[in-house]
């Protein structure tokens, strides 16, 4: 028994570290495309990011490659008539599956832990590269398209000489209480630190919205910080972004918000009923009120429905093993890419759509997290079915 464990176990594992490595140096390769095509990177801030980009990666790839792993063996160990023959004598074909099902369960907390990983470490990580490539990624962006913009600001350019910006135009976009600007100047240069993008222009005109405009002939700076000079910025932080081990504290913090929100509604709505002032009641406050609520429930659902989420796609590995073995080992082909595809298709039509609705009602608050869950189930049915029709013929 234990020849037969480690056979199959090795072949597996061999077959899955090939398949793993050649489509994870694909995810990579096109990640990083996408990285330097979106924020305009240079060749050493591509370098910085791969080993970020790579938990990123390997969360689609490692589910991939063991269900391509055991349809492979399976299939090709059945078209052989080994399992027949372990049957005739008298060894049950549990001997053959429970290996990859123990190694199914290993990879699959490995990915739930890379999909943890891959939106916490991962995407921030390669955040911070962009904004403290700003310098780089700005020269690199004007010398190529002669534009470039970020959250507060852009940039317009004629040519970009070495280091000095020619015929630049800078607008910074209104904030809050402060009007919108446009600089315009026949030089400038762009120098950064840790902290700040400082912007050095020669002989032009500042003109501020609403207050005129202000001719200088020598040197203005204006200093932006790296966070809003970067197109990477964003002070949003998402659920997808955070790590599963701070979740419950945004979860019970968005709680208390939600009913406090709710007391000040219910406040505010008793003092108008007593006070006799019933048209606001229904006024455009009211609504405003209705769909601040809306959107504070909205992101208590999102941050529920996340370590779901992300549970659910971990154990993806087990569900794609469950499903995959005994398929292959039924359908006696030892081709391995019809058995693969063979595998793959339920999986196509069936686990995802059923994945993607489960997020969308759970994030929307129509469905409890857990439904997120549905296609592992119907995945661990399905197997369940075929690993009974394997033991009965």
């Amino acid at each position: 028994m234990r020849i037969l464990t480690a056979y199959v176990l090795s072949e597996v594992t061999k077959i899955f570290l090939v398949a793993l490595s050649a489509l994870t140096l694909m995810m990579i390769l096109v990640g990083v495309v996408k990285e330097a095509r979106d924020q305009g990177l240079e060749p050493r801030q591509v370098i910085q990011i791969i080993p970020y980009i790579l938990p990123d990666a390997l969360r689609y790839t490692v589910p991939a490659t063991i269900l391509f792993a055991v349809s492979s063996v399976y299939g090709r160990m059945s078209g052989g008539n080994e399992i027949t023959s372990l049957k005739s004598l008298g060894i049950s074909p549990t001997c053959v599956l429970w290996p990859t099902f123990a190694l199914a369960i290993l990879l699959s907390l490995i990915t739930v832990y890379l999909n943890d990983l891959a939106v916490s470490w991962g995407r921030s990580n390669v955040r911070r590269i962009v904004i403290e490539s700003v310098e780089e990624i700005a020269y690199s962006m004007l010398r190529q398209q002669k534009t470039f913009a970020a959250k507060n600001f852009s940039i317009i350019v004629k040519g970009v000489n070495g280091r000095t910006l020619l015929k630049p135009k800078f607008t910074f976009h209104s904030t809050g209480d402060q009007p919108s600007i446009e600089l315009h100047a026949e030089e400038a240069e762009l120098r950064s630190d840790t902290q700040d993008l400082t912007i050095v222009c020669h002989n032009g005109t500042l003109a501020v919205q609403g207050q005129g405009k202000l001719r200088f002939l020598d040197t203005l700076e204006r200093v932006v910080p790296l966070n809003a000079a970067s197109p990477a910025a964003d002070d949003i932080v998402l659920p997808a972004w955070l790590s599963m081990t701070v979740i419950p504290g945004h979860i019970t913090r968005q709680v208390e918000l939600v009913e406090q929100y709710l007391e000040y509604r219910a406040v505010r709505a008793a003092t108008q009923l007593l006070s006799g002032d019933l048209v606001p009641l229904n006024g455009p406050e009211t609504r405003v009120q209705t769909e601040v609520l809306k959107d504070m429930r909205s992101h208590l659902a999102r941050l529920r429905t996340e370590p779901w989420r992300r549970w659910s796609n971990g154990f993806s590995c087990l569900c794609f093993v469950l499903i995959g073995a005994p398929m292959a080992i039924w359908r006696r082909n030892a081709d391995f890419l019809t058995s693969f595809f063979a595998c793959f298709l339920p999986i196509l039509v069936i686990y995802y759509p059923l994945l993607a609705l489960g997020v969308d009602a759970a994030k929307g608050g129509k469905m409890p997290p857990s439904a997120v869950c549905i296609g592992n189930l119907i995945l661990a049915a399905a197997g369940a079915w075929l690993l009974r029709k394997i033991y009965r013929y």
